[in-house]
């Protein structure tokens, strides 16, 4: 019988327990590469791998099922999402069609309504296709969520913080529910990454992230996650993953976990000039509203503190007329009008064309994506360079 790795398995690095999330986030799961004592994981640009004999491997024969540089990264993100099992994907799409697979025709899911239109398309446009069904409910009123569970119902799949309109979701009391039902609860925790939030802990049964965001942190890469601590689930999981072949390549995975090492000063700045920027931009008079979970008077402000570290460096906003938004976007030159978010550079995106065009109207309306509406993913520049630039773009609107 030919042995696989464990390399997807979070152990325990040399004194890991004791040591701090800003040690664990610069170091990784494995400190060096113990043959040639390398600190930077190397690129194991390699298809596939010689046996040594019949029956004989060396724990790696194709890289499309197992691959060093990929499994350091699984194992990394395990460990910072304080979960047993890491599987990295292509893109975070990649992860999330692979959880649904743990799921037959009939079975029906509760989703956020207010989530990445991608994640929207994915669900209704083809899983629903071969016999899902799901419901788009806000799970921030934890009494629409119980209301939609059926018979039938077999997960429970939240954003939180949500994508675009800052909703806040109670992981555990969600959790409890579905757990109830004998579901699952999957939490997509891009927005505040494994720096601010492990739903792990909280009862979620699986987190996936898109680690093309905060993970990377450099938009210069595509990548996906899923992590859980589930013993009965690895082997379904792990079978999606190296049969249907969306796994991530040596280099990427590569590129990934250079930009987790910088994941704890990144997220501290990104954060720290969110907040800066939303009370800017909640005083100017071509602003209507500011969603942004670090205000105190946001709906879930106090759910925000019991359940993460920080408030992430998301901000969306109305402006109050819409022909403004066409100017805005022309107009701001350091910030970038791009689609993505979570790296260095702060971007600026119109949900209603880039992200969530997807979404039909009247669901759009109803979770708040009209076309007044901006999202801004604040970098790490200074923050007073950005506020000049958005103000200077305003100086064009009226």
């Amino acid at each position: 019988m030919i042995e696989k790795p464990t390399g997807s398995r979070a152990e325990e690095p040399h004194c890991s327990g004791t040591l701090s999330l800003d040690t664990l986030v610069a170091r990784g799961a494995t400190y060096f590469e113990p043959v040639t004592g390398a600190i930077s994981t190397p690129i194991y640009q390699s298809s596939t791998f010689r046996h040594p004999g019949l029956f004989e491997s060396t724990g790696f024969d194709y890289s499309r099922v197992v691959n060093p540089t990929r499994s350091e990264l699984e194992c990394t993100i395990a460990m910072l999402e304080h979960g047993k099992y890491g599987l990295a994907f292509a893109c975070g799409m990649g992860a999330i069609s692979a959880i649904i697979k743990l799921y037959k025709p009939g079975d029906h899911l509760i989703v956020s309504e207010d989530l990445y239109g991608g994640t929207y398309r994915l669900f209704s446009e083809y899983y629903a296709g071969y016999g899902f069904s799901f419901s788009w409910v806000d799970t921030s009123d934890i009494t629409q969520v119980e209301a939609a569970i059926r018979p039938e119902t077999k997960a429970v799949f939240i954003e939180t913080p949500s994508n675009p309109m800052m909703k806040v979701t109670d992981i555990q009391r969600c959790g409890e529910l579905i757990h109830r039902h004998g579901g699952h609860l999957i939490v997509d925790n891009t927005f505040l990454s494994p720096y601010f939030q492990n739903p792990l802990d909280l009862g979620a049964d699986i987190v996936t992230h898109s680690g093309t965001k905060y993970l990377g942190g450099h938009n210069d890469t595509l990548s996906g996650f899923m992590v859980h601590a589930r013993d009965e689930l690895e082997d379904r999981l792990r079978n999606v993953q190296r049969s249907e072949g969306a796994t991530l390549a040596p280099f990427d995975a590569w590129l990934t976990l250079r930009g987790i090492k910088t994941l704890a000063l990144r997220m501290e700045r990104h954060e720290k000039n969110a907040f800066r920027i939303a009370h800017w931009l909640r005083g100017h008079a071509r602003v209507e509203k500011v969603f942004y979970t670090g205000f105190e008077d946001h709906p879930q402000y106090q759910l925000s503190q019991s359940q993460a570290r920080g408030f992430g460096g998301m901000i969306s906003f109305y402006v109050r007329d819409a022909a403004d938004v066409p100017v805005l976007l022309k107009s701001v030159s350091l910030i970038l009008f791009a689609e993505s978010l979570g790296g260095v550079e702060s971007l600026i995106t119109y949900p209603l064309v880039q992200t969530h065009s997807a979404i039909p109207e009247a669901m759009r309306l109803s979770a708040g994506v009209n076309n007044r509406l901006l999202r801004l993913s604040v970098g790490i520049e200074n923050p007073e360079d950005l506020i000049a630039d958005l103000a200077a773009a305003f100086r064009h609107c009226g």
